[in-house]
């Protein structure tokens, strides 16, 4: 049998484990541990119920009975050094709760022997206050109480056992305090115990209010400087370099400009757009194919895009049709700069890419030059838009995309 099948496969998150007799974290025979797996419910109390049951006989038959017909949990764990070094550090701890529970166990024993069976009821009220405080102390434990913070379900789970807790303490006290008559006797002293509590709670809430103010002061300071570092970072890699460069390259007053409006839209874009905007709305879809155009052919290119609205594949064909247009102004038009004015309307998109450059002759283009032909007006034809172009020798060039919107369900 290969490695890949001999590997255990866990259950998925929503899937109900099968019942089957534990053999990570068992203390006996594995019952309670796999019952509490199966249940999704902790294994303290599946053990405090099964010695709650054992005080009358049934417990132990129950545990007997699944023991003897609950299989055996799967696995491997002879040839992995990991799983072996985790046994070992978890046999002390598995020893100390086993003598912690018989211990427990000889604690419920002798409350039934002392109150005569397990049908009086001052027995359970007992019984029911001591389940509360253990609830109530593992409640408090510090690593579990941070493992339930960390999620809606642990907070929800932490705050259910501790009203759990609380309210069988409540219970079992009143139950006692009513059978041994002294319920009376204690309103006085339960009078001045919450007197007290509230006194000392007011003198020290200002205290606690300070150090939740103190503490959400330092978080928030710790965000600023997060902040800033960031910010710095950012300008250090990218403004602080541009700005060399534009030093090395003062004698180009082309180049600089490049430069300068390179860094002015990565800066714009980094402000103000969020990372994925770019590939899936038009406005700054069409900011990035001209900073690409820009960047490869040197030319300037003015952008300006009204509304906006989600890429689909028509829209997608009419960026490839406006990046075609501008590529081909900026090799052939001989103009210092090229305008891109995009318009998002209810029904369509519009895009028009506009130069002062030499023009050309629409009708005197050859045939096998597809730029023009395939690569805008055929494009755009081709998904349900249409393409005009204007142009004359000496007048410049203007390139008008029209795409109808899909509605959005």
């Amino acid at each position: 049998m290969d490695k890949a099948s001999g590997d255990r496969v866990a259950p998925a998150a929503d899937e109900t484990p099968r019942l089957t007799r534990a053999i990570d974290g068992r203390l006996l025979g594995g019952v309670a541990a796999g019952l509490a797996r199966h249940l999704g419910v902790d294994p303290v109390v599946v053990r405090l119920a099964f010695m709650a049951l054992s005080v009358g006989g049934i417990g132990i038959a129950v545990y007997v009975a699944l023991f003897f017909f609950v299989p055996t949990e799967e696995a491997e764990r002879e040839d992995d050094p990991a799983a072996r070094a985790a046994d070992g550090r978890r046999k002390g701890r598995d020893i100390s709760q086993l003598v912690a529970y018989v211990g427990l166990a000889a604690g419920l024993g002798f409350l039934f022997l002392l109150f005569g069976g397990v049908f009086d009821p001052l027995l359970w009220f007992v019984v029911f206050g001591t389940l509360g405080a253990v609830i109530l102390w593992q409640q408090a434990n510090p690593g579990q109480r941070d493992e339930w913070m960390t999620s809606t379900v642990g907070r929800g789970k932490g705050l259910m056992r501790a009203g759990a807790g609380v309210l069988l303490v409540v219970v079992g006290v009143i139950g006692f305090l009513v059978f041994q008559e002294q319920l009376q006797n204690a309103r006085a002293g339960l009078t001045f115990a919450f007197t007290l509590l509230a006194g000392v709670a007011l003198i020290v809430a200002p205290w606690i209010v300070g150090l939740v103010r103190e503490r959400d002061a330092e978080r928030r300071e710790r965000i600023r400087n997060a902040e800033r570092a960031e910010l710095a970072a950012h300008i250090h890699d990218s403004v602080l370099h541009t700005l060399t460069l534009i030093q090395r390259r003062a004698e180009d007053p082309r180049e600089v400009q490049r430069l300068a409006r390179v860094q002015e839209r990565a800066l714009r874009s980094w402000l103000y757009q969020r990372p994925a905007d770019a590939e899936t709305t038009v406005s700054p879809a069409l900011e990035r194919v001209a900073a690409e155009v820009e960047e490869e052919h040197g030319i300037p290119i003015e952008v300006v895009c009204v509304g906006d609205c989600p890429v689909d594949d028509g829209l997608h064909a009419m960026l490839r049709s406006a990046r075609e247009a501008m590529v081909n102004a900026s090799k052939y038009a001989g103009t210092d700069t090229i305008s891109v004015f995009g318009e998002v309307e209810p029904e369509e998109v519009l895009v028009f890419v506009r130069d002062r450059g030499a023009g050309f002759d629409l009708d005197a283009i050859p045939e096998d030059r597809m730029g023009v032909r395939g690569s805008i007006l055929g494009r755009m034809d081709r998904h349900g838009g249409s393409a005009r172009i204007r142009t004359a020798p000496g007048e410049g060039t203007e390139v008008q995309l029209r795409m109808p919107r899909i509605p959005q369900m």
